[in-house]
């Protein structure tokens, strides 16, 4: 509901419009949304208007054209609302229009969620129209637009403070003996662990399939096949776990498998055949379970019929092309880097981003053409804000001032180092492995000579709040740069450091011949997950609650 308030009071909101292409009632396909973003992209679109332009791409299969010209007309009827009904109105309508109250197939916990979720709208909606009753529908949809739901992983994350500082989980139950402490649960196995898993999947797939059976799709059949088949190894689970004592698992599904198949069709038969289910508990209860074997385990599960993304994967050669941004973003949260690189969500820049653009391209500019003056750059400086688009208000006068300070002391710092400045946003491009790792350098600074070898010092400016090295050990974008120094400039004896520009203080990050072979497994690791396609989340409340993708994320709702 928040998605299409947002994109229906901005179809530039791109994350949201991608929310609502890819969950009920529309439910695009990964690869389809890939394809639709790509189209957007190319004619300079946003994703709404992008949608019709889609539609009349050949690279578009009939089934998904279905789905987004359903988009379509769901949207102009809501469109219409927004500017002809009354806020509680419009709300009740979308609502309706969405099929939300139609969702009965979810589980009990989900539905009863789903509820409450809905009358927390419906009040905020009420609250809204009370305080201002003259408002309209736009009003209030812009309004709540402006929403972030919290996420179940936050709520956790407090909970968890809050035993932290207590320093118990709860005051006793109601029903028992206080200081005694309830017998544990045995530990679940594989088989139960799965099946419970599985079990979650059927259900949530039960209520999504169930809503498609009356929109006469040309996929339908497809999808209620892999629902018969994910219906089917859940019995297969259960029969598993009460297999006899003393069966081994292969020969328990040997006939549990030819049982089964007996009660497929054709393409049930084919679908339930190609499961890596087997392979997976096979080779579980062979050996002590790990979080490798859970891994395999989530993804024999996971839902199967989606086309794979590899076309839209950022290769170069039998490779990947990669730079230390998109490094960075993948190990900080796979699924961010999926929506940022791979299915290429656009993103509004905000106003810091902007602003540090801004500095970073008067520098560039300053060193390009030679300046030497402090009023070079400060003109440099009122050029590139005027282009920018920067705004009057007091938040954008007061950076302006900032950035006036922070030249100001960069030009006095420039003119009394020692060291001398070479090279300004050097690029670089070398192989590592089957990777092509690619960036730019902002500063590259020759250093005064000891010993008579030369020494080169690379700098990377940053507008953010300045770091204590402690704060760094982790860091790898100056271990690659140190890296491509050597790779592609054949520079050996180099030193790195961040120099934040605001705080007029250069940081200085020492890296060693371990930090180089560090990062260079942390590459080939990074990029075997990519082609791999694995793209789980990595949820934490502190990344969450600033990522630009958490309207369309699975993380943020639990």
């Amino acid at each position: 509901m928040l998605a299409w308030m947002r994109l229906l009071v901005d179809p530039r909101d791109a994350a949201a419009v991608v929310r609502a292409l890819a969950r009920p009632p529309i439910e695009l396909r990964q690869v389809e949304l890939a394809r639709v973003i790509q189209v957007a992209r190319r004619r300079k679109l946003d994703l709404v208007a992008g949608l019709g332009a889609a539609t009349e791409s050949p690279q578009i299969p009939p089934e998904a054209r279905e789905r987004i010209q359903r988009f379509v007309e769901l949207h102009r009827g809501a469109a219409a609302g927004l500017d002809e009904l009354g806020p509680e109105a419009f709300i009740a309508e979308l609502i309706e229009r969405l099929g939300m109250r139609g969702r009965a197939l979810l589980t009990p916990e989900d539905a009863a969620g789903q509820r409450a979720s809905l009358e927390q709208l419906r009040e905020l909606a009420c609250a809204f129209v009370r305080r201002g009753p003259a408002s309209t529908a736009r009003d209030l949809a812009r309004h709540l637009a402006g929403l972030v739901p919290h996420s179940r992983q936050e709520d956790r994350a407090v909970e968890r403070l809050q035993v932290a500082a207590t320093g118990s989980e709860g005051v006793g139950d109601a029903g028992g003996d206080a200081g005694v402490e309830p017998s544990p649960e045995p530990a679940a196995g594989p088989l139960e662990v799965t099946l419970q898993l599985l079990r979650e999947e059927v259900l949530d797939g039960v209520g999504r399939i169930g809503g498609r059976l009356g929109e006469l799709r040309l996929d339908t059949d497809l999808d209620v096949s892999h629902g018969v088949v994910r219906y089917l190894e859940l019995l297969k689970l259960a029969a598993l776990i009460q297999r006899p004592a003393g069966q081994s698992m292969e020969e328990a599904l040997a006939d549990i498998n030819a049982r089964l198949l007996a009660a497929a069709t054709p393409l049930q038969r084919e679908i339930f055949q190609t499961s890596t289910l087997d392979d997976t508990l096979i080779a579980a209860s062979a050996g002590a379970p790990n979080e490798q074997d859970d891994r395999a385990r989530a993804q024999a599960i996971a839902p199967r019929g989606e086309p794979s993304l590899g076309p839209f994967l950022p290769r170069k050669g039998i490779g990947l092309a990669l730079s230390a941004s998109d490094i960075e973003t993948y190990r900080s949260c796979p699924l961010r880097y999926k929506f940022a690189r791979v299915l290429r969500i656009p993103t509004e820049q905000t106003l810091h981003q902007r602003f540090g653009i801004a500095v970073h391209q008067v520098l560039e500019r300053y060193h390009s053409e030679g300046g030497t003056t402090l009023e070079q750059i400060l003109e440099l400086l009122e050029a590139g804000w005027r282009r920018g688009g920067f705004g009057d208000s007091e938040r954008e006068r007061w950076l302006r001032d900032k950035a006036r300070e922070a030249l100001t002391r960069y030009h006095a710092r420039l003119s009394s180092q020692d060291s001398e400045p070479v090279w300004f946003e050097r690029a670089f491009d070398f192989r590592l492995g089957p990777h092509h790792l690619r960036g730019r350098v902002d500063r590259v600074d020759r250093l005064a000579a000891a010993d008579g070898e030369e020494e080169f010092e690379l700098i990377d400016y940053k507008t953010s709040r300045a770091k204590q090295p402690a704060e760094l050990k982790d860091d790898i974008q100056l271990s690659l740069y140190a890296l491509a120094a050597r790779e592609a400039w054949q520079l050996e004896s180099s030193r790195q450091a961040y120099y934040y520009v605001l705080d007029d203080r250069k940081v200085p990050v020492p890296r060693g011949e371990r930090d180089t072979e560090s990062v260079k497994d942390i590459v080939l690791q990074v990029g075997e997950g990519i082609l791999a396609q694995e793209f789980e989340p990595t949820p934490s409340p502190a990344a969450c609650s600033i990522c630009d993708y958490r309207i369309v994320c699975p993380a943020a709702e639990g």
